[in-house]
């Protein structure tokens, strides 16, 4: 997951989408916050003003309040809510019976006349409190300080319950963003996804290029890769035609020094003779198998392929004239329609070292059958012969040798086999199948 683009895109606008709903809840939780206060201050001052209006100076010189402010609160000790009186001049309270023996201390005080407001100071409780104070000058010159207060728990249980409901729909909202982001990457990812479709075809040999209709984004990317594998098939067809002329150059050399040997063996110099021969042949080998390298057809697999049928006939056709192949019995078990993704010459080259090994080594019969299975043709050719040993069989399979060790053959077998099986992106297998050894083929299937 961690290499994955579309997991790291997501990751990123999740941790996004949480530090934004996170800092989001944080300043709504703040202004509300404002809002309460500012509501509880705009009703404490209605109540400061009714305060003022009941509050009076007797004929003693005392201050008094005339009529109680009438919200009940004000009368149950420590209710959280409060009113004081104070008069400047003589520093006598008049308070209400919330406060009991408490009083009210605010830091300071206001201009005459003048509105003030504070939001924090420690209350009677020893809580946290708002309050409103107004210093007033009657037409005596007297001058008083009123002042209404709550407790700030209030404001508290306000935004603690306005959280509570706001939580759950932040929270849905954030999901609801993630999913829609996870959305929104998968439709951006997916010509991407097209793309590697596309590099997945060209690299099972299914198409040439990269033939997909990318985003402006990425066509760029897709136009450098098919640059690249044109020059490659161009790579390949230049190192094909120069295996090919080597080959084909060494082989006159190699007819000249068989001319040789034979002049040697004609002089008696037999034992320089059957020297230069072995070399030879080993020369010839290789350049027999370069030769079956370079005739592997070129191009992508998907662009070319061929019955089967006909063409395991055609080479059982030609086997059956050879000295092994006159005295054996061939069967074919092959449908007429099944075709594979490869070239008509190849899976006959393919076939006809196979089918020539089976002859030499079968005592009766060999049988060629193929078929069809999960998108690919499986193609086995089978002898009733005496097989080989399995330590035999991995070591030919390993290192590619041929599959006869005896007669006059060039020794390539297995050899091409592979090469060819490979340049298709098909798989080679062998084991003993009772009497005998059966050699399976996978090769691509053609639609």
């Amino acid at each position: 997951m961690g290499n994955s683009i579309r997991f790291r895109l997501w990751s990123a606008a999740t941790v996004s989408i949480l530090i934004a709903l996170a800092i989001a809840g944080l300043g709504l939780r703040y202004l509300f916050e404002l809002n309460v206060e500012r509501r509880v201050v705009s009703e404490l001052t209605v109540d400061l003003n009714d305060l003022i209006g009941a509050t009076t100076y007797g004929l003693d010189g005392r201050l008094s309040v005339q009529a109680a402010l009438t919200d009940p609160r004000f009368s149950i000790p420590l209710s959280g809510h409060y009113w004081q009186i104070e008069d400047v001049g003589s520093g006598r309270l008049v308070r209400s019976r919330s406060l009991w023996d408490a009083t009210l201390a605010l830091p300071n005080h206001g201009a005459s006349g003048e509105l003030r407001e504070i939001k924090e100071f420690k209350g009677p409780d020893g809580e946290l409190a708002i309050a409103v104070e107004r210093m007033v000058i009657d037409a005596n010159g007297r001058t008083f300080r009123a002042i209404v207060a709550e407790s700030h728990r209030s404001v508290e249980v306000a935004v603690r319950e306005y959280v509570r409901d706001l939580a759950p729909a932040l929270i849905l909202l954030a999901i609801i963003l993630m999913a829609a982001f996870f959305i929104q990457i998968t439709i951006g990812l997916a010509p991407l996804e097209s793309l590697r479709v596309a590099v997945r075809n060209v690299i099972a040999q299914r198409a040439a290029r990269l033939d997909v209709a990318a985003p402006r984004e990425v066509q760029p990317l897709a136009d450098e890769i098919n640059r690249l594998l044109d020059a490659q098939e161009k790579a390949l067809a230049r190192a094909r035609s120069r295996a090919t002329d080597l080959a084909h150059g060494l082989k006159t050399p190699l007819q000249v020094l068989s001319a040789d040997i034979r002049a040697l063996r004609k002089k008696g110099e037999t034992g320089l003779a059957d020297e230069i021969e072995k070399s030879i042949a080993a020369i010839r080998r290789h350049v027999e198998r370069e030769l079956a390298r370079a005739r592997l057809a070129p191009g992508v697999s998907g662009k070319v392929s061929c019955r089967i049928r006909e063409t395991a006939a055609g080479v059982v056709a030609v086997v059956k004239r050879t000295p092994s192949g006159k005295q054996l019995s061939f069967k074919l078990e092959i449908v007429d329609d099944l075709t594979a993704s490869i070239d008509e010459g190849d899976l006959s080259e393919l076939l006809g070292n196979l089918v020539e090994n089976a002859a030499r080594y079968a005592k009766s019969e060999v049988r060629v059958d193929a078929s069809a299975m999960a998108g690919e043709v499986v193609i086995g050719v089978r002898d009733d012969g005496p097989g080989i040993l399995e330590a035999d069989r991995e070591s030919a399979l390993s290192r590619g040798v041929k599959l006869d060790s005896q007669g006059d053959s060039s020794g390539l077998g297995l050899a091409i086999v592979s090469d060819i099986v490979g340049a298709y992106g098909g798989h080679l297998a062998m084991s003993n199948a009772g009497p005998g050894l059966i050699v399976t083929i996978h090769l691509p299937r053609h639609d």
